[in-house]
């Protein structure tokens, strides 16, 4: 006989928290948002954190270098989405990694020969408007000039003029050595000589790297972005269970910093494989997220094949159909509950704390707050980042109305039949997602900063400084339906009802 669950499931809009009490010291500004990535022993540190809980999705519709660099800087991360092509998904990693990282690799080298039509042609490709000029083309070879969007004028040059006629010669460049130079002398050399950007080379005249003005810029104005060790920025990428022998050592030499398997359900045994793979052959230096689950034994199967994160989820994603197609799936915030349960049971018996992402499910703002109250340690998000200028898609204009193109993995559009397929024919038999348009939001900054403050206020209302205090203290109250039409506004009628002339 099937085995029945006693209580039915519910979902984070069914919960709200009860305040608790506030000291003085309970405001905003105090609230640390920061939380482990990866799963740390008793007693350690994690070696990847979060400085704000937030992740975006795995999709195409969502998470390119574009939107993981515009997260990073506001202390999150990015899966870029491996619907694609291996050397396209490690491109887009790459650029992240080049992005900012005070010293910077060039990828962006051009030759003497070079003409001002090919640096165009680069400069649309790459967005990048300053270039090296090398003796042979490489990011590598001896420096012999700078070209930038100042060293030429489109309308009186001819598109073959080569480059060696209006390139600033190295002889007239500023330049630091490349192995006594630390980044605090070259950005003093950079205010100093008024520059946006310094090279730096060998004793040969070889082009080690470069030093950006507006890296250090950007660091003074995003106090929480995320970076590493050598002030990159953090970004993942997401992979399958089915090229991963080949995809995951391309990501790796692109410079991902975590991976995650992206599968609509992720107790199987294609994940224990692929996990095993990845750390036999990798070591345990990578960091591979696994998922989605929705119950305690879900979790303890990949706790115990070697996840270094698990993903908390099934069908409860806004474009997602799976419940309607396969009726599988459980509530978001009972899968939460359940598993956050599981998950610290595992850290008692083990020392070793795994932390859980809490994917699908969220509507309001509200709702993160919530799923971290109920012991997520993280969330992943896709309509929420899709509405962002930085997303991938067309911001379209409809009857009026400015929206963003979304759509979901298991859709015809995306055709990531590497998501869903189960040892079959390599196809998408059918569809486990839609294709749909989202509200224009604007700007990824401005947005995730006014969550931000709901999350830190609620915080303070119920007596934390931390989310694990947070967890710690954390009153919840499922509440009826009449409960929730209370909530909002009623028994008044709303000004923006009435038109105006």
């Amino acid at each position: 006989m099937a085995y029945f669950f006693e209580k039915p499931a519910h979902t984070f809009g069914e919960y709200l928290l009860v305040p608790g009490y506030s000291s003085d010291k309970c405001i905003p500004a105090n609230v640390s948002l920061q939380t482990p990535l990866v799963k740390f022993k008793k007693g350690e540190e994690p070696e990847l954190k979060l400085n704000i809980p937030l992740t975006s999705a795995i999709m195409q519709a969502v998470s390119d270098d574009t939107m993981a660099i515009a997260l990073a800087k506001e202390g999150g991360v990015s899966f870029i989405y491996g619907s694609q092509s291996i050397k396209q998904q490690a491109e887009m990693v790459t650029r992240v990694k080049n992005y900012k990282s005070g010293f910077v690799s060039s990828d962006s080298n051009i030759k003497p020969s070079t003409t001002l039509g090919e640096i165009l042609e680069l400069k649309d490709k790459t967005g990048h408007s300053t270039m090296a000029v090398t003796e042979d083309g490489t990011a590598t070879g001896k420096l012999v000039g700078i070209v930038t969007s100042r060293d030429y004028r489109i309308t009186r040059m001819n598109m073959g003029t080569q480059v060696r006629e209006f390139m600033t010669p190295f002889a007239k460049l500023v330049y630091a050595d490349a192995d006594t130079t630390t980044l605090s002398q070259a950005n003093d050399m950079i205010w100093d000589n008024k520059l946006n950007m310094l090279p730096l080379v060998d004793k040969n005249q070889r082009l080690r790297y470069m030093v950006f003005r507006k890296d250090y810029t950007d660091n003074k104005e995003n106090k929480n972005e995320l970076i590493d060790m050598k002030k990159r920025y953090l970004v993942g990428a997401g992979i399958n269970t089915r090229d991963y022998a080949e995809r995951v050592p391309a990501l790796l030499d692109a410079g991902a910093d975590v991976l995650c398997i992206d599968s609509s359900e992720g107790f199987s045994e294609w994940q224990s494989i692929t996990l095993k793979y990845i750390h036999e052959k990798f070591g345990s230096d990578v960091k591979v997220g696994a998922g989605n689950v929705v119950d305690a034994e879900g979790f303890r199967f990949l706790a115990e094949a070697g996840a270094d994160f698990i993903k908390v989820g099934i069908g409860g994603g806004s474009i997602c159909i799976t419940r309607e197609t396969k009726g599988i799936g459980r509530g978001q915030a009972t899968a939460v509950i359940d598993v956050a349960k599981a998950r610290d049971e595992y850290y008692a018996e083990t020392g070793i704390y795994i932390p859980i992402c809490s994917d699908g499910g969220i509507v309001h703002d509200y709702h993160m707050t919530l799923a971290l109250a109920m012991g997520a340690d993280f969330m992943m998000l896709g309509r929420y980042f899709s509405r962002f200028d930085e997303s991938p898609t067309n911001k379209v204009k409809i009857n009026g109305t400015y929206l963003k193109e979304y759509w979901g993995e298991g859709s015809n559009r995306a055709r990531n039949w590497q998501r869903y397929d189960m040892g079959g024919d390599r196809k998408l038999s059918f569809e486990e997602g839609v294709d749909s348009y989202v509200p224009y939001a604007g700007a990824l900054k401005d947005n995730v900063g006014l969550t931000l403050s709901k999350m830190r206020s609620t915080m303070c209302n119920c007596g934390a400084l931390t989310i694990k205090e947070f967890q710690e203290k954390a009153k919840l109250t499922l509440v009826s339906s009449t409960s929730i039409v209370e909530g909002g506004s009623h028994d008044v009628i709303l000004k923006d009802k009435f038109s105006h002339e």
